[in-house]
């Protein structure tokens, strides 16, 4: 794959890319690794931020926590699609939104954090939603590719060995991945600014930087939660994303989940119980190239039976919610 962008250029990409390698290496690690100053590092992030839409948060791990993690599709009346999408947005459960199928269908991905939750937006507050004309649930079953595995690693824009000194230090026998009632205050920050300096992650635990320190580095090892990073997909020269729903005989659902984790457009593919049993989302430059995606190598897979592309109008969350100007 090749970035093409008027804005951003090869560096902005390896920046990208060393980001979702490490989201809390230092500036100057990621310029040492890079081969440039601190300061550039620092300039193009800055620059990221203000023109690329990057955010670096930290996110729970659902598949390693053993959380559900649903995809829904909600069908609306025309005009309330963003109204509905602007609202389940600022809601903390919610990851992703994007406004698909001509601005009358909603995609949304929610990581409840116990049945309560779940309960409360499948059960109570979609139902009770006017001008909502349907709802379909997807519940993921197995992650193939996306969460931790970051899909700027398919541009390669990182050789092996800068990958190997911009990884985080192993920690000896993290245990399983858990969330501790004391840790929640260390990730309402982290879920903010997972950049946030150990001094700032001190001051809202009242722990030692020590402490702070080691036990977030044991949250990470452990895979309870990762460092991720949101961008706009155009800043990276792909502006067009999909929502692909596929129906795929279940004798070859693991082959073909595989076969799709290795795609250059997927960015996340998941088998899931629901009207289709494999989601995914597509990431690429053009129409004609999610034709040629479509019609070319996700065709040509033995097991896949049907396929719905739903190329998205725009995204209301990615990470993170932020309202539109008015």
């Amino acid at each position: 794959m090749e970035m093409e962008s008027d804005v951003f250029d090869k560096l902005d990409l390896q920046l990208l890319s060393a980001l979702e390698v490490n989201g809390r290496a230092s500036f100057s690690r990621i310029g040492a690794v890079l081969g440039v100053s601190d300061q550039t590092v620092a300039r193009r992030y800055r620059r990221l931020c203000a023109e690329g839409g990057l955010r670096v948060v930290a996110v729970l791990d659902s598949d390693a926590l053993g959380l559900d993690h649903w995809t829904l599709r909600l069908r609306c009346v025309p005009d309330s699609a963003e109204t509905i999408a602007e609202a389940l947005a600022k809601r903390p459960d919610t990851s992703w939104i994007g406004l698909a199928s001509g601005g009358t269908e909603i995609v949304l991905g929610t990581r409840p954090r116990n049945a309560g939750d779940r309960d409360d937006l499948l059960l109570g507050k979609l139902p009770r939603t006017p001008r909502l004309l349907e709802i379909r649930a997807y519940q993921k079953l197995h992650r193939f590719f996306g969460g931790p595995q970051g899909w700027l690693q398919k541009f390669s824009a990182l050789a092996p060995d800068q990958i190997e000194a911009l990884t985080p230090d192993p920690v000896p026998d993290p245990g399983p991945a858990r969330i501790d009632p004391e840790d929640e205050p260390l990730l309402a920050v982290l879920e903010r600014d997972g950049r946030a300096t150990y001094p700032e992650l001190q001051r809202a635990t009242g722990r030692s930087e020590s402490a702070v320190k080691r036990r977030l580095a044991t949250l990470i090892a452990s895979g309870a939660i990762y460092i991720d990073c949101e961008y706009h997909a155009e800043t990276v020269g792909h502006p067009m994303m999909a929502a692909l729903w596929l129906t795929v005989a279940p004798a070859a659902l693991h082959s073909v989940g595989e076969a799709l984790a290795a795609h250059a457009p997927i960015a996340h593919v998941s088998a899931t119980a629901g009207p289709t049993n494999v989601t995914a989302t597509a990431v690429v430059r053009s129409t004609s190239d999610l034709y040629d995606y479509v019609s070319g190598p996700l065709g040509h897979l033995e097991g896949v039976q049907h396929v719905e592309a739903t190329p998205y109008l725009r995204n209301v969350k990615q990470l993170t919610y932020r309202p539109r100007p008015r």
